[in-house]
This record gives C-alpha cells, sequence and structure tokens, in this order.
C-alpha cells in the first residue's frame, strides 16, 4: 500500500539542510538504477511524496528514511544524513545561523524577558512553552523542536568550557508556565545550571526601577576567533549583529544588567525561596 504522507509534515520552504537531504537521496536512487515511479512503490510511498522529498520541500518521515535505506542499500548514507537533518529540524529557519556560531562560541551572554533561554529549559518546560504557543505544533513536529532544544543543552558541558552568562527576569519563573510541577522543575534546572564552573545564572528582580533591557532580549557571542556578535529575536524574525557600533551598544547595556540584576549567589537564594513556596 501507498502511502500519501505518513507524515513528516506537508511540504516546506525548501533549506539548504532538506536540499542536502534531498540529494542524497536523488543520488542513491539513481545508483541504483530506479526512477521516482520505480522507487515509490518499493517504499510504500507516493511518486509525489518522493519528489518533495528529493527537491527539499518535505521533511521525510522516519518510516521513509528507514524504507530508503534497506530498499537503496546505501550502507547507511541515507541514515547518517537524516540525522545530521533532524539536528537542525527543530530550530525556527531564523535561529539556525546562531545556532551554528554558538557551536564556535567561547562566551555567550543571555538577557531574555519572554521565557527562560532554551539551553536552560526542563524538557517539561520546553514542551509547555511549545504547547502553548500558536498555531500548535503536531506531535512529530514538537519532538523535534524538544530534541534539538535537548541537544543544544550539550554546550553547557563541552570541554573546552564556553563561558554562560544569563540574566533572566523573575517574573518568568512567577509565571508557572505549565503550572507548579513544572516550575519546580525549571526551577531546579536552573539551580543545576548555575552549579556549573562555567555558567552565571542571574535573576532580575521583579522591582527594579533601573533597568537596562527595556528594549527586549538580546544575546552577545564571542567567536573562537575572538569576532563578537549580537542576536536580536521578535515575532517570527531574528536578526545576527555585526556592526561594531550595534555590539558596542549590547556591552553596556549587558553590563548595566549584570549590576541590576542580582548576583548568582543572591540568585540561588531567591530560587530556592521561590521553590519552597511552591
Amino acid at each position: 500500500m501507498v502511502s500519501a504522507d505518513d507524515s513528516g509534515d506537508g511540504e516546506v520552504e525548501p533549506d539548504d539542510n532538506l536540499r542536502s537531504f534531498g540529494e542524497t537521496v536523488k543520488a542513491s536512487r539513481k545508483r541504483a538504477g530506479l526512477t521516482q515511479e520505480q522507487l515509490a512503490p518499493l517504499i510504500g510511498y507516493s511518486v509525489q511524496y518522493v519528489g518533495s522529498v528529493e527537491q527539499g520541500r518535505r521533511h521525510p518521515s522516519q518510516k521513509f528514511v528507514n524504507k530508503t535505506e534497506a530498499v537503496l542499500d546505501t550502507f547507511g548514507v541515507i541514515d547518517i544524513a537524516a540525522k545530521q537533518l533532524t539536528r537542525r529540524r527543530g530550530l525556527a529557519s531564523w535561529f539556525r545561523r546562531w545556532a551554528k556560531l554558538e557551536e564556535v562560541a567561547v562566551t555567550l551572554n543571555t538577557y531574555e524577558c519572554r521565557s527562560v533561554p532554551g539551553l536552560l529549559q526542563p524538557e517539561s518546560y520546553a514542551r509547555a512553552l511549545i504547547d502553548n504557543v500558536p498555531p500548535l505544533a503536531t506531535p512529530e513536529e514538537a519532538e523535534a523542536r524538544v530534541t534539538i532544544r535537548l541537544e543544544r543543552q550539550k554546550l553547557l558541558h563541552r570541554i573546552p568550557y564556553t563561558l554562560f552568562s544569563f540574566v533572566i527576569e523573575q517574573a518568568l519563573i512567577e509565571r508557572r508556565t505549565g503550572g507548579p510541577q513544572v516550575t519546580r522543575e525549571l526551577i531546579d534546572r536552573l539551580l543545576e545550571c548555575g552549579d556549573l564552573p562555567n555558567v552565571d545564572v542571574q535573576i532580575m528582580p521583579l522591582v527594579q526601577p533601573v533597568h537596562a533591557g527595556t528594549d527586549g532580549p538580546f544575546q552577545l557571542l564571542e567567536t573562537d576567533e575572538h569576532e563578537w556578535l549580537g542576536y536580536t529575536e521578535g515575532q517570527q524574525t531574528g536578526q545576527v549583529i555585526s556592526d561594531p557600533k550595534d555590539i558596542s551598544l549590547l556591552h553596556q547595556r549587558y553590563a548595566k544588567l549584570r549590576i541590576q540584576a542580582l548576583n548568582p549567589a543572591d540568585s540561588t537564594g531567591l530560587l530556592m525561596r521561590m521553590r519552597g513556596s511552591l
């Protein structure tokens, strides 16, 4: 039986990762001497589905990957290509460049006033955020987003250490996204990360008359070549900043934020008190 979809989700705007996977499937199919019309019934998918994957317009389902690997006998090439694709699938398109920069960062500073940064999120909090924001994700989309978010957290433990600094608004925890149990797990995660030798977690208190972050969240990153870059994000968009004047401005604001927020030790004390009140 030919599957009409068996998901990998519907067609999407092509990107380099999807195109690369599609080209791998296409090259493997041609090596086997098969047309799309011949391959489709062998793997149980429509010709349209095969064509969409090869053109980089559709995320392949895991079943498609398994069946194609087995039929074309690529010695694991398609499996490997799919794993590389999955690493990026849960990232918003506008965030992918910054995510690549994170992988070579030696320093990463983050101010956040919308939600707790992804690098610090426990799985339950990540799922609550994904479940709350329209358009609601399919189960497969949600799983991909959670998986990549948790995968990115390995950066906190990478050797040699990247130095991380986070300034987070207290209101993000007081909001209790996902309910009391999720908030307990969130606070435990923040305390756990704050104990790492390369991570500083600072809480900006609810009452702070002098506040340098009122223009919104941002990040500052130092690459392995010691170049500083910034990043800002809004609804469905993100921007990597490289202009030296803008970077200087963000450095000034972040320096002020670190002074205005509770220091790491006092932040830990506040988090423990908040945990005890739940």
